[in-house]
């Protein structure tokens, strides 16, 4: 694995963080966030699909180097977060929200994520994040939908 691969498959290194690197590997997605533009659904949607299928050959790279589903390989945080912020509208509550969920559905791994992850190798590794993503982005809008109301 050369420098760059190390670099984008942790997250900017965030994924080399000692404690919580999944939470830490998802604050550079955020951060993008930011970026004026970034979430527009034109560059976003795109942007998700490299990023899947750049992930599968960087998890399976990450899985060779450090074993079983390793806890330095966060682009698969990266990628489950801009899908939960998908057609979010932005707000700090909201993107708290939002974030929160993340993390939530990511962790507990609720039916059938916890069985996707039991799939191999990078897709397997990249996988249950979409689905933990899908979840997040469903129940956020959700909640932010009764918020305003």
């Amino acid at each position: 694995m050369n420098k760059f691969e190390k670099i984008i498959g942790s997250s900017f290194l965030f994924g080399f963080i000692p404690f919580a690197p999944g939470t830490f590997g998802s604050i550079p997605a955020i951060l993008f966030l930011f970026i004026p533009g970034f979430n527009n659904i034109i560059f976003l949607i795109p942007l998700i699909l490299l990023t899947f299928i750049y992930g599968i050959f960087l998890a399976d790279k990450f899985e060779s180097q450090f074993g079983k589903d390793p806890k330095q390989c966060t682009i698969d945080e990266m990628l489950g977060t801009w899908i939960s912020f998908i057609f979010i509208p932005f707000s700090l509550i909201n993107y708290i929200i939002t974030f929160i969920l993340w993390r939530f559905f990511d962790i507990i791994k609720p039916y059938p994520i916890k069985q996707i992850e039991k799939i191999k190798g990078g897709l397997g590794i990249m996988l249950d994040d979409v689905l933990a993503g899908i979840y997040t982005l469903i129940i956020s809008h959700i909640i932010i939908y009764f918020i305003n109301q």
